[in-house]
């Protein structure tokens, strides 16, 4: 089989999936030896997180889409283009992509106009005056194009080096950890401009994170590894409501759900979100009426109730069917993944008041939601 080189004319008629199947085995830094076998069919759109614990392979992973990694056996295949086979690869300058590091890796002796157009002219697709005018104003950098690396804020050489990834017309964006080497603040500056990275550009994005605030914020769809394989993907709903596995610790489990502002009570300022399964009262963030925007519920902030009550603290109650209970572990707990219309949320319970109440799978009961952290 031969490897196409994509042209732009020729990427608009082929059909927008990635095909991805590696199998790569090497020693890692201790010297033991670890494996990546995944097998995945990808979005091409939006911002697809490849999320897991130090270690799973995510950075191995994204390698094996920019070629990087040696001795790989297995296919990419991009909008109907193949970039590998096993017996063929397309060299990693070769194929369309753009990819930003942990760290900034900007040119020192360039200022960070000359970084984005050193870039741009060796693009194989022609990036227009409209596409720079309207990377650069989205990413913020108008005013440090004339500073020079050493000028900037780490936040700021990040965003540099993600408007000079777009701005040379890949067709696959890769991120590994783009935030890493930030402190706290600079974190919370670069991440409203990643998640406009949806004005900016329709490339499918594939983002490495550990971090579940990350994630929860940017990501469309996930791909979630353990030691090599992949152990769960799909929606960032459908990932993050499975309880079988332990994608995060305990303390950290539970979900994110795509709710739409239907109500705003300036007195108590609180807003009513509704998502497909019923709605909520949450902290007034500022959005407005007929926005979209995430919520997380944390399984240790949702208790369970044989009844509707009304008289607690609690103001959030929602008719719930036990969809599945499984030891926590800590073996003093269990999890259970409650259905809420085809939405789910996750509660963690002691083992006792599991008893107490009886709670079988395919049972009614209340969940009381304690509370509610607005995302975005």
């Amino acid at each position: 089989m031969s490897l196409v080189k994509t042209t732009e004319s020729h990427m608009q008629q082929q059909p927008r999936t990635i095909r991805a199947r590696f199998q790569v085995r090497y020693l890692n830094k201790r010297g033991k030896e670890f494996s990546l076998d995944v097998d995945l069919n990808l979005p091409a759109t939006g911002i697809t997180a490849i999320f897991g614990h130090s270690g799973s392979g995510k950075t191995t992973l994204l390698r094996c889409f920019a070629g990087l990694e040696k001795n790989v056996k297995g296919e990419l295949c991009v909008f109907g283009n193949t970039w590998q086979t096993n017996d063929d690869s397309l060299a990693t300058h070769k194929r369309p992509i753009g990819y930003v590091f942990q760290e900034a890796s900007l040119f020192p002796h360039l200022n960070a106009e000359q970084n984005i157009q050193f870039a741009i002219k060796r693009s194989i697709r022609k990036c227009t005056s409209e596409q720079y005018e309207k990377v650069i104003s989205v990413m913020g950098i108008e005013n440090i194009l004339a500073s020079y690396p050493q000028q900037l804020s780490g936040g700021e050489r990040q965003r540099v080096a993600i408007a000079r990834a777009l701005l040379i017309q890949p067709e696959l964006l890769l991120m590994d950890e783009p935030l890493a080497s930030l402190d706290q603040k600079r974190k919370q500056e670069i991440l409203p401009y990643l998640e406009n990275l949806h004005a900016i550009s329709d490339v499918p994005i594939l983002y490495v994170s550990h971090s579940m605030d990350e994630v929860a914020r940017l990501a469309d769809h996930v791909v979630a590894l353990e030691h090599g394989k992949v152990v769960a993907q799909g929606s960032l709903s459908d990932v993050f409501s499975r309880i079988d596995i332990a994608l995060t610790d305990h303390e950290s489990a539970g979900v994110i759900l795509q709710c739409k502002v239907e109500e705003k009570d300036d007195r108590w300022h609180l807003m009513r979100v509704a998502f497909e399964g019923g709605e909520l009262w949450v902290r007034d963030s500022g959005d407005k009426i007929g926005q979209h925007i995430r919520i997380r519920i944390l399984a240790r902030d949702v208790s369970i109730a044989m009844s509707c009550q009304t008289d607690s603290s609690i103001l959030n109650r929602l008719a719930v069917v036990v969809d599945e209970i499984i030891p926590d572990q800590d073996e003093s707990m269990s999890m259970l993944k409650l259905r809420s219309g085809n939405d789910y949320i996750v509660a963690r319970i002691t083992n006792r008041s599991h008893n107490q109440l009886a709670l079988k799978e395919g049972g009614k009961v209340w969940a009381q939601v304690k509370s509610v952290a607005v995302i975005s």
